[in-house]
C-alpha cells in the first residue's frame, strides 16, 4: 500500500525556520517524483517544490525560491522541505504528493498519491 506521511509542521515566528518531512512507504523514490504543495484558507492548492525520481532535478515556485530547499534521503525513503526566512504568507497546510514519473511537474492534477497534510503557521 502506497502511503505518504508528512510531519514537522507547527507555529513559527516570521523569519524562522521549519523542516518538513514526507515519509513514503510502499514504493521507492527511484521511480517517483515527489512534490510539496500547500493550501491556504480560501485559496487553491499550489505547487511549492518538486524533486525528480533521480534526485538531480529540483524545481521551486517563484515565491519560495532561495528560501526553501527540497532534498531526499533514499535510505530513509523520506523527502524533506527545509523552509527558511518564513513569512506570514507561507501559512498553509503543506502536502506531499507522488507521481510515477522521471521528471517533476507541479500540477495538482498530475499527482498520483497524496499525504494527509501538516499545518504550518507563521505568526508573531
Amino acid at each position: 500500500q502506497l502511503q505518504l506521511v508528512e510531519s514537522g509542521g507547527g507555529l513559527v515566528q516570521p523569519g524562522g525556520s521549519l523542516r518538513l518531512s514526507c515519509a513514503v512507504s510502499g514504493f521507492t523514490l527511484d521511480y517517483y517524483t515527489i512534490c510539496w504543495f500547500r493550501q491556504a484558507p480560501g485559496k487553491e492548492r499550489e505547487g511549492v517544490s518538486c524533486i525528480s525520481s533521480s534526485g538531480r532535478t529540483t524545481t521551486y515556485t517563484d515565491s519560495v525560491e532561495g528560501r526553501f530547499t527540497i532534498s531526499r534521503d533514499t535510505a530513509k525513503n523520506t523527502v524533506y522541505l527545509q523552509m527558511n526566512s518564513l513569512k506570514p504568507e507561507d501559512t498553509a497546510i503543506y502536502y506531499c504528493a507522488a507521481r510515477r514519473s522521471l521528471m517533476p511537474t507541479m500540477r495538482v492534477d498530475a499527482m498520483d498519491y497524496w499525504g494527509q497534510g501538516t499545518q504550518v503557521t507563521v505568526s508573531s
